[in-house]
């Protein structure tokens, strides 16, 4: 009856697409390939998993300014008095845990699904977990101008020094989180709070702007618009839109179990009512130096990693930077996270998962993801927090997973050694590696109808893919893209790394936005989605200093920056892709597609439309560079 009810609530849970993927068979006939065979090396928690059983207690936590805190405390049953073990704190803005509406809570304790199982498995491991409502969410009180305020990560250091206060603490203390959580457990470090030692950086941003909010300097209008809908719901105690049906089981956030605990719940909520809405916000901007009205000195910067990864790096902090392939551009955040910090106890892991990493989203045998996070994080902290010489300190610090491949490779660092660029120009002939011989001028007609669909890396990051078969529907959601494809390559050759585009374009409008897609167009003319990237032409300017290490071109997307674009004027556009990790097999070709819009993620900047026109001449060529290993020979002579 128990596992009836627990399936029913995660099943209506779940929100559904617009289109219907394949289904992801839960038990595939094969394993799922991303079961970690030698690298990174598997971990048997069974080892040091000593304890049977959670006890669970819940607090407020009074702060500097009085503001309450509330938190969850899970422990092992079977503690013993006097034992200490090391403590995760985890901090998040979507409710520390739901209140389960009667009689549904007779059958469980409230650990519902991955995040439950991940707790119970890291209490019976021997760690602590606090688990936190972040300040202005949940059941904690105050308020939200932006995220990641500067009194939320204030809040972190004294959920530290109440942790070790506590009797069953070591004084070793870590944090870890998916999305939010992650950026959050990034701002705890930099408060260098001596008792922090290594956090866990899962699916999170590092740069708000670039990453998330306006990839190429483009508006991500479906996330800020769904997930600030999201959040303006749950801030009033309520699930959002597309889990309405949970409401039959869950009543809210979990109150404090305390005297009055109920009565301050209601309190907290109605003191959210002062939080801000990220959309409103965002609608108001298009540079990163830009700040909405009333907030005049809040520009994204103010709350973003890459501002504050000095602090992170002075800490001395561990970082597990952690995501997947088709986890928004987030893949990407952890690497520049990772190529930006010295310390040598930081690793990067790259798998082939969508932003949680539920799924095994490798085209070529999807399924449900079979690698096992927590005994990877578990093996981390076990190094970083107990000290058991479990290996970790030999494994090299770069871990990826190259889809069509479908294997686990390791790297001393990023990008991999021995790659070597594979250039490729656009001509009448198609991608060819021959500059074109005339000049070429291909037109794209937007009328804003061109989009990606609702299964893609980017509504990934708003908890919409319930399916490994990302970009299912991509043969028929690029059919009326503009095409150009290799001639069929010789051998498998591997992609790994960041795709460089250099694009002459002119517009109709005083502004434009491109759109580039690689594909794999195999011999029996499946088209499959490896990556892409995207730029407002507005902003195409290159700084002549980073901001941060990245790889390709860095731009700044300052106001005073901006570069503008007269109609009918030729400029080129250079920037990098979203990183990837694909093998192409031999016999198929490679496509390179390019779009004016993306209807279903990003901003329309000319909704009565316009001509984006695409030139290369012999000159001024465009074309698109790959890191493939090996270079050559993979495709024929070419004439």
């Amino acid at each position: 009856m128990r596992l009836i009810l627990l399936v029913s609530i995660w099943i209506l849970s779940c929100s559904l697409s617009a289109q219907k993927p394949p289904k992801t068979p839960k038990t595939p006939e094969t394993p799922p390939t991303d079961i970690a065979v030698d690298v990174p090396a598997p971990y048997d928690t069974s080892v040091n998993r000593k304890y049977k059983g959670i006890k669970k207690e819940s607090h407020y936590i009074k702060m500097r300014d009085g503001v309450m805190i509330a938190i969850d405390v899970y422990l092992p049953k079977n503690l013993k008095e006097g034992e200490k073990i090391p403590v995760l704190v985890r901090q998040t803005r979507y409710w520390r845990a739901p209140q389960i509406r009667f009689p549904f809570n007779m059958f469980t304790n409230g650990l519902l699904g991955r995040m439950g199982n991940f707790i119970t498995t890291f209490v019976e491991n021997g760690y602590a977990i606090v688990n936190v409502d972040a300040r202005g969410s949940g059941a904690s009180f105050g308020e939200r101008i932006h995220p990641w305020t500067e009194d939320e990560i204030k809040d972190g250091a004294e959920i530290i020094d109440w942790a070790i206060s506590q009797s069953w603490c070591s004084g070793k203390v870590g944090s870890l989180g998916v999305s939010y959580g992650g950026t959050t457990a990034e701002f705890l470090a930099t408060n260098k709070h001596p008792n922090l030692k290594a956090v866990a950086l899962m699916f999170s941003l590092y740069d708000v702007y670039e990453d998330n909010a306006f990839p190429g300097g483009i508006h991500h209008h479906w996330f800020t618009e769904n997930w600030g809908a999201a959040n303006a719901r749950m801030d009033e105690n309520k699930l959002p839109e597309n889990y309405k049906k949970a409401a039959l089981f869950i009543k809210g956030v979990a109150p404090v179990k305390t005297k009055g605990g109920k009565k301050m719940k209601r309190q907290a909520v109605a003191e959210h009512g002062g939080n801000r809405n990220v959309h409103d916000g965002a609608l108001t901007i298009d540079f990163r130096d830009d700040a909405p009205p009333g907030l005049t000195s809040v520009s994204s910067d103010v709350f973003s990693p890459h501002k504050f990864a000095d602090l992170v790096e002075e800490s001395g902090v561990a970082v597990y930077s952690y995501s997947g392939w088709m986890d928004g551009a987030y893949q990407n955040a952890a690497i520049k996270r990772y190529i930006n910090a010295e310390n040598p106890n930081n690793k990067l892991i790259i798998g082939p998962w969508e932003h949680g990493g539920g799924f095994n989203i490798s085209p070529t045998t999807p399924s449900v993801a079979g690698f096992d996070h927590a005994a990877e994080l578990i093996k981390f902290f076990d190094y970083h927090l107990k000290g058991i010489q479990n290996g970790l300190n030999e494994e090299a610090p770069v871990h990826y997973f190259t889809l069509g491949a479908d294997k686990w490779q390791a790297a001393d660092n990023w990008p991999p050694y021995g790659s070597m660029p594979m250039v490729f120009y656009l001509t009448e002939k198609g991608l060819w590696q021959l500059k074109p011989e005339s000049p070429i001028t291909k037109t794209i007609q937007s009328d804003g109808s061109t989009g990606t669909g609702d299964v893609s890396r980017w509504k990934s990051l708003n908890g919409k893919v319930k399916t490994a078969h990302v970009y299912h529907d991509w043969m028929e959601k690029s059919e009326h893209m503009l095409h150009f494809d290799s001639p069929a390559l010789q051998k498998n050759v591997e992609f790994t790394g960041h795709a460089l585009a250099n694009i002459f374009i002119s517009s109709s409008k005083k502004d434009a936005t491109l759109f580039v897609y690689v594909q794999e167009l195999a011999e029996d003319g499946t088209v499959t989605y490896i990556t892409e990237g995207l730029l407002r032409a507005s902003h195409r300017k290159i700084s002549d200093e980073a901001i941060y290490k990245e790889i390709g071109p860095s731009r700044s997307h300052l106001k005073k920056d901006v570069l503008p674009v007269e109609p009918g004027e030729i400029m080129e556009l250079e920037f990098d892709l979203v990183p990837a990790s694909y093998m192409f097999k031999k016999g198929s070709k490679i496509r390179v597609s390019f779009a004016a819009t993306d209807k279903d993620h990003f901003e329309i900047l000319f909704p009565e439309g316009y001509d984006l026109n695409i030139h290369s001449t012999p000159q001024k060529p465009s074309y698109i560079t790959l890191p493939v290993y090996p270079q050559s020979p993979v495709i024929g002579e070419q004439r």
